[in-house]
């Protein structure tokens, strides 16, 4: 006997969500990264988040090989420029620990009908997609933030525009240990029903 595409659908569907309930953020992360074929299917996925006004704010800046080693020298003349006492050699290591690196940024629009907030968010839903994709393909993906993604200097030495944010790094690689997922809070601790 078949079963009915909507069956079909649903149980790939429910398969799908387990997978998913397995997603966390490994570490550390070591070589494989995906391919440049499953980043092409990362970025197909990043570009499926909401995105009101269809501003495209999405901006990703591909960080691997030899150019690690350039951006840890670009994390470590910034946190001197940051503070001279600080030689800055910590910053150099986050650069090389992973095989890849992914600068999550967001072209900015403003001012504009669309909130800023909304377009950041946008982003940040992108983001998500990435690491969901990452994790369905058997990869780990780590998003990191930190001062290095606050800082004009890394920002500048990433190429970015005026009206261009970086909202961090993910890390992206394979999960040097196998480890089950974290457990998590009991969603209903997050949710209620509002009846007017």
């Amino acid at each position: 006997m078949q079963s009915s595409p909507s069956t079909s659908s649903s149980f790939a569907g429910r398969l799908a969500l387990e997978l998913l309930f397995e997603r966390h953020s490994p570490w550390p992360l070591i070589t494989p990264a995906p391919d440049d074929e499953e980043l092409a299917l990362v970025f197909r996925a990043a570009l499926r988040a909401p995105d009101h006004g269809q501003l495209r704010p999405w901006r990703f800046v591909l960080i691997r090989d030899a150019a690690r080693a350039a951006l840890g020298e670009v994390f470590v003349q910034a946190a001197r420029e940051r503070d001279r006492g600080d030689d800055g050699e910590r910053f150099r290591l986050k650069a090389m620990a992973a095989p890849l690196l992914i600068a999550l940024c967001a072209h900015v629009e403003s001012p504009h009908k669309v909130p800023e907030s909304e377009q950041l968010l946008a982003v940040g839903a992108a983001a998500m997609n990435m690491l969901n994709a990452l994790h369905l393909l058997g990869y780990g993906g780590f998003w990191a933030t930190g001062v290095s993604s606050h800082d004009a200097r890394v920002r500048a030495g990433l190429g970015l525009a005026d009206d261009e944010r970086l909202l961090g790094f993910l890390y992206v690689g394979t999960a040097k240990e196998q480890a089950a997922a974290p457990a998590r809070p009991d969603a209903q601790d997050f949710v209620r029903e509002w009846h007017g």
